[in-house]
């Protein structure tokens, strides 16, 4: 990465590093977003006994772990592998990739302006970082809120150039939310009071596919978790409404990906309000 954070990562944070060496009893890092080195005692390396440190790392490996404990008077930072999840290792990796992205359209404004990557670099992330964390937050408020770079501080040339760059290469954040409908109907034209219940069903953003057994998947793409829901309960209640007035019996059912991707979404809201 580009751009190294200045003193220390707080205990708890995950960071991405790279071994720099194995001895029996431990593991030496560099962090590649800190220029600071850490330490891994071999009981903080992976659950249960290790017998062979190098089964699990090795030098010039990239790896993310958490930070145990920060000693800034003896510049120590002890790490640890074992208590990183897959889910946080996963969480980690994707920051790590928008960020090279980010970095990367740097590197494409800075050759469409004819400069130095390494001079344009500070004048665009130094603004930044005043306000966001990280780069790619403030590159995907461009796309979803229309930020305007110049705002924040960034010459009023290099904010066009990034901008039109962003919009061309950030896509804007979307949520998927699936569930199955079930439609049945006794009566003698059933078949087309089905249709005509269905019917209500809106195009615009939303798919429905017939799985068989009176059963469709329904599913619904939205920016936001939270207006997905919303339209996707005002379907439902159409078609419980449709149905009803047609004799026919109806019932919806919400399937897991859509509870797992409320849940990625809450958590991310929860880690842009800290």
């Amino acid at each position: 990465m580009l751009y190294l954070k200045s003193g220390f990562p707080e205990e708890s944070e995950l960071v991405l590093c790279t071994v720099t060496g194995v001895q029996h009893h431990a593991v030496f890092v560099k962090l590649d977003e800190y220029d600071k080195t850490g330490f891994i005692h071999i009981s903080e390396i992976a659950p249960g006994r290790v017998r062979n440190i190098r089964e699990y790392v090795a030098e010039g490996k990239k790896i993310i772990c958490k930070v145990l404990r920060v000693n800034q008077e003896r510049d120590q930072l002890d790490l640890s592998l074992r208590r990183v999840s897959e889910y946080h290792k996963r969480q980690k990796a994707n920051q790590i990739k928008q960020e090279q992205l980010a970095e990367k359209i740097i590197e494409f404004a800075a050759k469409e302006l004819g400069k130095a990557v390494k001079d344009l670099y500070p004048a665009v992330i130094i603004p930044i970082l005043k306000t966001y964390p990280y780069l790619h937050p403030c590159f995907e408020e461009v796309v979803t809120a229309g930020l305007s770079l110049e705002s924040l501080g960034i010459d009023k040339k290099i904010a066009k150039a990034l901008e039109a760059l962003i919009r061309q290469r950030i896509k804007p954040p979307q949520v998927e939310i699936e569930g199955t409908l079930t439609v049945v109907s006794y009566e003698p034209e059933g078949a087309e009071d089905i249709k005509t219940i269905l019917s209500v069903v809106p195009k615009d953003g939303m798919g429905i596919k017939y799985v068989g057994g009176g059963k469709y998947q329904v599913s619904l793409i939205d920016k936001e978790y939270k207006a997905a829901e919303e339209r996707l309960a005002a379907t439902v209640e159409k078609v419980m409404m449709a149905a009803k007035k047609a004799g026919a019996e109806a019932s919806f059912a919400r399937d897991e990906k859509g509870k797992k991707q409320k849940g990625q979404q809450q958590e991310k809201s929860k880690r842009k309000n800290r």
